[in-house]
């Protein structure tokens, strides 16, 4: 079936930003008396950033408890990380304007905020690439839940079958899978990652050509 569309998650795929989410969370969640260990930590990882302010505070409730002004800071660390460093992925934005030269539509579906999303499109100088620019929480539940990808499918006026979005992870494979739409994993040279829901695999955007596409 012909593909049309390309979406792409973000944290993992278009930056190596995981690590400023868990930075984040330490900085500003610790503040509050939070013990923010390694394996709690771990549990929090594809969250929405609402759904990780409210499992911090469920296990370690303080005082004025916040959820938007914790949110903001959060994210507001986040952002600062991804303009203050090195982060993008190697080769994806000749990647993305391949995509684009060939006339496929490029959308975004990420469990981040609306706002660090446009924070890294901007860091990757691909913003007037994108088609569509969506994020989890304007939709009930984030991924796996199937939301943000029917609804970036919906924006772009194509239909989930001849969508494909790049993902990292196993949750994100999930939702996508669960809307309809063919899925590549990216692993980033990372061979432990569970690629079972990924109908094909690109270790690295430097070296990934688009006949990927053509099945």
């Amino acid at each position: 079936m012909a593909l049309k569309a390309v979406i792409f998650d973000m944290d993992g795929v278009l930056v190596d930003s995981e690590k400023f989410w868990a930075q984040a969370e330490l900085d500003v969640f610790s503040s509050y008396g939070v013990e923010v260990t390694e394996e709690l930590a771990a549990q929090t990882k594809y969250m929405t950033t609402q759904e990780v302010t409210e499992f911090w505070y469920e296990r370690f409730p303080w005082e004025n408890f916040d959820a938007s002004d914790l949110e903001n800071k959060v994210v507001t660390r986040v952002i600062e990380m991804i303009h203050t460093n090195d982060c993008t992925m190697s080769g994806v934005q000749e990647f993305i304007r391949n995509l684009k030269n060939n006339d496929y539509k490029i959308g975004l579906a990420t469990n981040a905020p609306l706002r660090v999303a446009h924070a890294v499109l901007e860091k990757l100088e691909v913003r007037d690439l994108f088609d569509t620019i969506h994020s989890s929480e304007f939709e009930i539940q984030g991924k796996p839940h199937p939301a943000v990808y029917l609804t970036s499918a919906k924006n772009l006026g194509i239909s989930p079958e001849h969508c494909i979005a790049i993902e990292d992870s196993h949750s994100g494979l999930k939702a996508a899978k669960e809307a309809g739409m063919k899925t590549i994993i990216f692993t980033n040279n990372d061979e432990n990652i569970n690629s079972s829901l990924a109908d094909f695999k690109i270790p690295s955007f430097s070296s990934a050509s688009l006949p990927v596409f053509s099945e």
